[in-house]
């Protein structure tokens, strides 16, 4: 008896997070016989256990911080007392993760796979994929057959050797909204977008917190200047970071997890606040949460079989996401590229024209806007300053202090600063917001550097008052600024001296 041919699609799907889900709905909708396999469940690490359930747990903490800073808005109860959560501790705070997954089955209708069914997708679901060949795919029992093929299998937490880690027992963000309760204390292992942000929520919501970083400071790959603010403001929240530190082993004493920690290069001291230092030689607490990075998932996928290349970050692909094999393309993060939803959501709509239709193009990640999620947040697109005076030599930076912003000082709002880097043309080379609201107020900067606008451009647009997005135009006031040189002040000086005389 014959096997039955393997069913042929115009796009098959392997992966169901957001590269695959923005995909194979993009060519159901236009038409493309499409078939998506995951061997979980859809929605990814963004809905289980990134983007959906962290932004829950920062929003209930967001809560927390509020009810113990009533007084501030003159909102104290009869007592006096009007601190809220901050005394009443751990049992004020015994409902929170429950909360964060009713929030997220309220989401996950969206990534529903009978949605995506209605759509036109073929959706195999708990079928792990695996390649037999460059075109064929073994889904369960089924062998699917693809014209073009896209991997999107995401990432996962990477985990460092530490000795005795895995004895002892982690949480990870894939992990940590599936307890009952909040821990007593949190050791955090990494101090990059996911670290923080845990760091400061844990902390709200009635948890001791510390940070441990290898590098010098926190969020090593953003802008020093505000992240040393954004250091500064955790600090103040109560989070303990000790940066320029690594972990070597880990061990269980009693109810509390042990970390040994050893200097980073030779340093005898975790870097501090601005004059201070600690000599930490161990930390103690409930639980260890890894957050030191991920890596993509490509194992047991059967690329070898596909000839699909791969390398230490994942899926090697070119500019216009294609595999070494030129029908399969890879999206996401198992190419080890930036590691966001938004991303993956634009280079699953590049996989749709580049792997459907014979014209394709490049995909342009110059302007890639990003945020982390602490309160204030910061957000960014394009360069650093450091990176913009290593590439173009010459550049300038004009900054705003948001503290001083009237709407940051209405809502009683911690502040920070915009930074906007350009050449000496006034072309826009990157923007930096550390402000409620950063996020969204980054879009008129990426926007502004998408079309090749000025930063004069920016200074000139009519802001809404009293908004947050006023910090950006002054920010941007600063080009005018300092355009007044001794040589023009003189100019001016002497032109208002000669229309007093002759309005005189």
């Amino acid at each position: 008896m014959t096997a039955p041919a393997p069913s042929r699609y115009d796009l098959l799907v392997v992966g169901g997070g957001t590269a695959g889900l923005v995909a194979s709905a993009g060519a159901a909708s236009l038409g493309a016989r499409t078939a998506l396999v995951e061997k979980e469940r859809l929605g990814g690490e963004c809905l289980w256990t990134g983007c959906v359930p962290s932004k829950a747990l920062i929003g209930s903490a967001r809560i927390a911080d509020a009810l113990g800073r009533t007084a501030e808005f003159g909102l104290a109860d009869e007592g006096g007392g009007g601190a809220g959560i901050r005394p009443q501790g751990r049992a004020a705070t015994a409902g929170v993760l429950e909360s964060v997954r009713t929030v997220r089955a309220h989401v996950q209708p969206h990534d529903d796979p009978e949605r995506f069914r209605k759509l036109g997708v073929e959706v195999l679901e708990g079928a792990p994929a695996r390649f037999l060949s460059p075109d064929r795919v073994q889904a369960g029992d089924r062998v699917l057959e693809g014209r073009t093929i896209l991997v999107a299998t995401g990432s996962r937490p990477a985990i460092p050797p530490v000795e005795g880690l895995a004895e002892i027992g982690f949480y990870t963000h894939e992990t940590a909204f599936e307890e009952e309760t909040l821990p007593r204390s949190v050791a955090i292992l990494g101090a990059g977008p996911i670290g923080v942000e845990f760091a400061q929520a844990y902390a709200r919501l009635a948890v001791e917190v510390t940070v441990v970083e290898m590098a010098p400071r926190i969020l090593p790959n953003e802008d020093g200047e505000l992240t040393g603010q954004l250091e500064e403001h955790l600090r103040s929240e109560g989070v303990r970071i000790l940066t320029g530190m690594a972990a070597t082993s880990a061990e269980r004493s009693g109810s509390e997890a042990v970390l040994q920690l050893a200097a980073v290069n030779g340093s005898e001291a975790a870097a501090g606040s601005a004059g201070q230092s600690e000599t930490v030689r161990a930390v103690s607490a409930e639980r260890i949460f890894v957050a030191t990075g991920r890596r993509p998932n490509i194992e047991g996928l059967g690329l070898e079989e596909a000839g699909v290349e791969t390398g230490r970050d994942g899926i090697r692909v070119d500019g216009r996401l294609r595999t070494s094999r030129r029908h399969i393309f890879a999206a996401g993060d198992v190419t080890g590229g930036l590691r966001f939803t938004h991303v993956a959501d634009h280079e699953a709509r590049s996989v749709l024209r580049n792997a459907l239709f014979p014209f394709g193009r490049r995909v342009d990640y110059s302007v890639v806007p990003w945020a982390v999620f602490t309160d204030p947040p910061l957000a960014r697109v394009g360069l650093t300053e450091e990176e913009a005076r290593e590439r173009h030599g010459g550049v300038r930076t004009y900054s705003y202090d948001t503290t001083s912003l009237d709407r940051v000082i209405t809502d009683r709002e911690a502040g920070g600063l915009v930074k906007l880097i350009a050449d000496r043309r006034g072309r826009l080379l990157g923007g930096h917001v550390l402000a409620p609201s950063a996020g969204t107020m980054i879009m008129e900067v990426a926007l502004a550097m998408r079309h090749g606008l000025r930063i004069a451009d920016l200074s000139t647009l009519i802001h809404p008052y009293p908004t947050m997005g006023e910090g950006i135009r002054r920010a941007a006031d600063m080009y005018y600024r300092g355009k007044l040189t001794n040589r023009s002040r003189r100019w001016l000086d002497r032109y208002f001296r000669l229309t007093r005389r002759l309005s005189a």
